[in-house]
């Protein structure tokens, strides 16, 4: 039996993914939760085999938690789950070690043969992100030039992405527990790195290369 941990702050999606898996034999929803440190809490005490985590959670940044997963508990496949664009988030979560990554689209079929494959100590990757990925690889040999996003650091893209969501420096820095002025720096630097004049700009560059969910 696999028993997951189920993270997604909408309470009709948690209640559709255990509906769906409740029809899994060898799947098991174990425990679930809606914000990002619950998740964390839950992991440390719970017996479970893998966390099926959405990305854009309250209180904690579902990249945030993942990468906190992966330092404390190294070895607990954590399967992303989201309405994101698969093209941009799915490399950045492989990167910070999840087992798979899956859009919010994905048919029964695939959520379960990701579960499986993760739970086995696999990696799960879609066809689309097998593409996606070998395209990527294949961009660094040749030295192609990379989009301007893919070169901010995790802090900096969790900050990018707030700030294109539309929230004040206080708002992030309340959510993200850091100082204005720290966020004010990291700001700075994404305004550089993107080429961006200000938030706008931010925004928009955003929505040019489908970073915010749909």
């Amino acid at each position: 039996m696999i028993r997951i941990l189920l993270c997604d702050d909408h309470r009709i999606v948690r209640e559709g993914l255990k509906q769906i898996l409740a029809d899994t034999p060898d799947i098991e929803v174990a425990g679930e939760c809606a914000d990002g440190p619950e998740v964390v809490r839950q992991a440390r005490v719970q017996a479970i085999d893998l966390v099926l985590l959405d990305i854009a959670i309250p209180l904690q940044d579902g990249l945030d938690v993942l990468r906190q997963l992966k330092q404390e508990m190294p070895r607990l496949p954590v399967l992303m789950l989201s309405t994101y664009p698969e093209k941009q988030y799915a490399a950045r979560c492989y990167r910070l070690g999840a087992a798979g990554y899956l859009n919010k689209s994905a048919d029964t079929e695939q959520l379960v043969e990701a579960i499986r494959k993760a739970a086995d100590g696999g990696v799960y990757v879609s066809p689309h992100m097998a593409e996606t990925l070998a395209a990527e690889l294949s961009a660094r040999t040749a030295h192609t030039q990379r989009a301007a996003h893919e070169s901010l650091s995790h802090r900096e893209y969790q900050v990018f992405r707030l700030i294109a969501a539309g929230r004040s420096v206080k708002e992030i820095a309340d959510q993200l527990t850091l100082s204005p002025n720290t966020v004010s720096t990291y700001r700075s630097r994404i305004l550089e790195k993107t080429g961006a004049s200000n938030d706008v700009g931010i925004a928009m560059y955003a929505v040019r290369h489908q970073l915010l969910p749909v």
